[in-house]
């Protein structure tokens, strides 16, 4: 018994002898995992987030720092997870000491300098992700023997040289997911017969600079669902052979390459043959390959899940084949740009899911099908620069998503139909440069809906302009040129209040240029040119703030014409053929004066005007004195906002009467008009006490539509605060007279800035407008994801952003906005379009701005503000507005930026930096800057909602371009004054 007794001692006194020096083993393992960290941590020169705060405490253990993740049970660090904290500084070559890592997700930083090759050492690792940094150099062969490895993204950053052959013939069949897009990465795909990622399903190498063939060894990853080489040089026959293995193919795109089709660029058949086994295609992307050959009948029998064909830009000749109309659920078919005859096959209407139809700048001829009408979801129809010819149809007017319609450019006659009025949601009509004949119609001149462009030049128009040309008060361009339309110009167009551009030569038009028209906010360029106009040109003209281009020549003008204002920056040009015209403009004969005869006109007018006075005038001063004297007793009024997270009591601001806004703006002048939209009018104006206000003066005439926009409004001004969103100071609402009154922003808007007018220089210098950006994507990230009420803006785009003092921007002007319901942690995010308080009814947005998926009748959501949000950010790199983009281009900026990326985007950065004038020692750190600015823009205006990032994400990336921006600012000034 006692020996049994001892034996007992002797186990347990074993067993915690093991335990003891198990616990020191598994404390040392824990402890070389914590100086690996340590040490990656001490590479690291930027934490703004303070992301890293926990790592310096020896208090807190390892497993409980910020983005670590520890499998307990064998006492390791199993996942590091830092993304999108801009974190700046390089990868320590430590990190291969955290040798049970199964995750590492560095992505969305500012890491800089090259993947370390001790990577490859992470044998366990399945999940890594270095994209969205600056990393350099070239991929390290080592990565290729991770053969654990399931998922690997290293897109968008600088890696440059060949892409190793032991990613593609090492890596085990586990591998998934290889993006190494949007980089400098050179050479061919490197695979070769003995390779074999039978596992992969998604493979991006888009915007890189890969040469040669597509590897006939790629035939192997038959589980292949998402294959992206868009944007290379690749060149050699369209992949046939290997398309065809891939039965499981969702998205391919090959476009902006240099493929050619089969028999020397002849023959498409076998291409289009090998995706009949793809049946789970939705996207097919082939343009700009300058492919060769006929549109195969055999195109019908691909995919009937296919959504998209994009083969614009290429050498297609040849009829449209009728199986075509055999793919039912086609949204998008894009077919411009080649050189395809014969008719329009009626049998495309039988496509009733299009939305878009793109077949312009082809040979095309024949009339228009008129079964369009049954198309009842087309929203853009593009048919110009063919030979089509024949009337237009009157089934248009059946379309009740038709939002585009160009016609330009072909043979059509007879009269335009009137019941083109009935397309009530018609954006843009361009029937340009074509034989239509008759009048305007009054329905047509009455679409209120033109939101873009009417455009009906180089055509046999006669009659007048019609007065119902009034109501398109939204409408950014007028072209009625090159017609033989006569009558006078009705003043009419005065009402026109969105107006930038119009043309009216080459008419028969006569009498008196009306004066309202050159009071119009924004117009920037006019040119009546070519008709039999008389009288003085108005003053209005002259003291325009906006007009740039002028165009007044060969006319019956007569009178004085000076060299100031808008007509400062004129030629005789301008001028030419109105012999009646003098003045100080060059080139231009000088008016002889009349003298005595304005001093007889001033002793008669002091004469009249001084009994005026006495009786009209005095009383008038003492009841305004009265008013005064009785208006300081009133008391203040105080406005209650609602803070985030509690209700504090605002700034008191004095009670505004709607007497004091009219003495404030000198009664609302023209003078005083800094703004003017589709619900209103912005003056500025000046207090008593000297504060600087803006007022938003809401049109009341627009009925229950323009109460709802006041309301909606201030309700969101009530309920949202944020720095970097416009604050109001109060409201002055009467039955007839509602008011919006805000601080005056001293720096104006940003548009004033990116289109300063009378030739001004551009003012800003890229480190503002990264500063600029970043203000916005947290100001919207505040309304979308942090606001008590979430909020979709509607209507992002210059105009709508002030800039304070310190050139901070502020984002306003919320009358179309929509109250968003508040989104549950766990509801999906994408489905943010369910309002108790909804636009219905009201514009979604400006001309250029808007989401294509509210094109189609979509409600609207926070992922619309995302799409104007990246128009936003491309037009100020750009220096390009979205309409002139349009005007002049015939596509999107989205789409024109897209075409230039990546072969011609050189040119494109080279522009910025000369505008922004960037001094060549910093030009490689703006070159980067604008880069990642391009693709944000590209990113965000993805034409699939879903695949959008959300502002949160957009605030968070673009912070981490504004950090990165002020640590080279400031890395640059510690350089230069060293040297000095």
């Amino acid at each position: 018994m006692g020996c049994s007794k001892f034996s007992m001692y002797n186990f347990f006194f074993l067993i915690m002898v093991f335990s003891i020096a198990l616990g020191q083993k598994n404390d040392q393992i824990m402890l070389n995992d914590r100086n690996s960290l340590v040490s990656f941590m001490s590479m690291i020169v930027s934490d703004p987030f303070h992301v890293l705060e926990s790592w310096n405490s020896s208090n807190i253990h390892v497993c409980n720092w910020t983005g670590i993740v520890c499998d307990m049970r064998i006492h390791r660090v199993v996942e590091l997870d830092l993304s999108h904290h801009s974190l700046r500084g390089t990868i320590s070559p430590s990190i291969s000491g955290l040798s049970f890592l199964q995750i590492l997700d560095l992505s969305g930083n500012l890491l800089h300098g090259r993947i370390p090759s001790g990577l490859g050492d992470l044998v366990k690792l399945n999940q890594l992700s270095l994209s969205s940094n600056l990393l350099e150099g070239e991929i390290p062969n080592e990565l290729g023997f991770l053969h654990e490895l399931k998922y690997l993204d290293l897109g968008t950053n600088n890696l440059s040289g060949a892409i190793p052959l032991s990613l593609f013939c090492n890596c085990s069949a586990s591998l998934q997911y290889m993006d190494l897009s949007n980089n400098s990465l050179r050479g061919e795909i490197p695979m070769d017969d003995h390779c074999e990622l039978i596992g992969l399903k998604f493979l991006l190498l888009w915007s890189n600079e890969l040469v040669g063939e597509v590897p006939i060894a790629l035939s192997k990853s038959t589980k292949l669902e998402w294959l992206d080489l868009e944007s290379n040089s690749l060149s050699g026959e369209l992949p046939s052979d290997i398309v065809s293995k891939m039965p499981k193919l969702q998205f391919l795109y090959l476009s902006y390459n240099n493929f050619d089709s089969h028999s020397g660029n002849t023959d498409l058949t076998p291409f289009f043959a090998s995706l009949v086994n793809c049946t789970n295609l939705q996207e097919l992307e082939l343009a700009g390959n300058n492919l060769g050959g006929e549109l195969p009948p055999i195109i019908g029998n691909i995919s009937k899940n296919l959504a998209q064909i994009h083969l614009d830009d290429n050498l297609i000749y040849g009829p449209i084949p009728t199986q075509i109309s055999s793919l039912v659920n086609i949204t998008l078919l894009n077919l411009s740009s080649n050189h395809l005859n014969g008719t329009i096959p009626p049998e495309l209407c039988q496509m009733r899911k299009l939305e878009r139809l793109y077949l312009s700048n082809n040979s095309l001829s024949g009339v228009i099908p008129s079964a369009f009408g049954n198309v009842s979801h087309l929203g853009l129809l593009d048919l110009s620069k063919n030979n089509l010819s024949g009337l237009i149809p009157n089934t248009f007017a059946n379309l009740p998503q038709l939002r585009r319609l160009l016609l330009h450019d072909n043979h059509l006659s007879g009269t335009i139909p009137p019941s083109l009025g009935d397309c009530v949601n018609l954006e843009i009509l361009d029937l340009s440069h074509n034989r239509i004949t008759g009048t305007i119609p009054s329905a047509v001149a009455g679409l209120s809906s033109l939101k873009l462009y009417l455009n009906l030049s180089s055509n046999y128009l006669h009659g007048s302009i019609p007065l119902e040309l009034s109501k398109m008060d939204m409408v950014l361009a007028i072209d009625l040129s090159s017609n033989s339309l006569s009558s006078n110009v009705p003043s009419q167009l005065g009402s026109c209040i969105a107006l930038e551009y119009l043309n009216l030569s080459s008419n028969s038009l006569e009498g008196p240029l009306p004066s309202s028209i050159g009071r119009l906010p924004y117009l920037k360029e006019i040119d009546v040119s070519f008709n039999v106009l008389s009288g003085d040109i108005p003053q209005t003209f002259q003291a325009s703030s906006t007009l740039q281009n002028l165009n007044f020549s060969y006319n019956h003008f007569s009178g004085n014409v000076t060299d100031t204002g808008a007509f400062s920056s004129l030629t005789m040009s301008s001028f030419m053929g109105n012999s009646k015209l003098c003045g100080s403009v060059q080139g231009m004969k000088s008016c002889h004066k009349k003298k005595g005869r304005h001093f007889i006109i001033t002793i008669l007018l002091s004469l009249l005007i001084t009994p005026i006075f006495c009786v009209v005038g005095y009383p008038l001063l003492l009841r305004s004195r009265f008013r005064n004297q009785f208006a300081s007793f009133n008391k203040s009024k105080v406005i209650e906002d609602v803070e985030q997270g509690g209700g504090r009591k605002e700034q008191k601001y004095p009670r505004i009467s709607r007497m004091q806004l009219i003495e404030a703006t000198g009664g609302f002048s023209s003078s005083s008009l800094i703004g003017a939209g589709r619900y209103g009018r912005v003056y500025k104006g000046v207090l008593k006490n000297n504060m600087s206000i803006a007022v938003k003066v809401i049109d009341t005439k627009g009925g229950g539509e323009i109460s709802g926009s006041f309301k909606r409004e201030c309700q969101i001004l009530k309920r949202t605060r944020h720095r970097n969103l416009i604050r109001i100071i109060t409201t002055c609402s009467r039955p007839d007279f509602k008011a919006l009154v805000f601080p005056l922003m001293p720096n104006g808007s940003l548009e004033n800035h990116l289109y300063p007018s009378h030739g001004l220089r551009h003012q800003l210098d890229l480190a503002q407008l990264v500063n600029i950006c970043s203000d916005v994507a947290e100001g919207m990230s505040y309304l979308h994801h942090y606001s008590p009420v979430k909020v979709v803006h509607c209507d992002l785009k210059p105009s709508n952003i002030l800039l304070d003092y310190n050139m901070t921007a502020l984002v306003t002007d919320f009358g179309i906005s929509t109250l968003v319901k508040a989104v549950e942690e766990n509801t999906n995010p994408i489905d943010e379009s369910v309002t108790y308080n909804s636009t219905d009814g009201l514009l979604c947005g400006s001309i250029g701005y808007i989401a294509p998926e509210y094109g189609m009748g979509r409600r609207a959501s926070t992922k619309g503000d995302v799409f104007s949000f990246g128009v936003l950010v491309l037009e100020i790199v750009t220096g390009k507005r979205p309409t002139d983009v349009l005007f002049q281009q015939g596509s999107s900026l989205h789409e024109w930026v897209k075409s230039q990326y990546s072969h011609k985007l050189e040119a494109m950065i080279d522009e910025v930096l000369q505008r922004c004038r960037i001094v060549q020692r910093d030009s490689n750190i703006w070159h980067d800057i604008v880069l990642e600015l391009i693709e944000l823009g590209l990113m965000c205006t993805q034409y699939n909602p879903s695949t959008r990032p959300t502002m949160l994400d957009v605030a968070l990336e673009i912070g981490r371009l504004k950090q990165y921006v002020s640590t080279s600012l400031n890395s640059v000034t510690e350089d230069v004054t060293t040297k000095s």
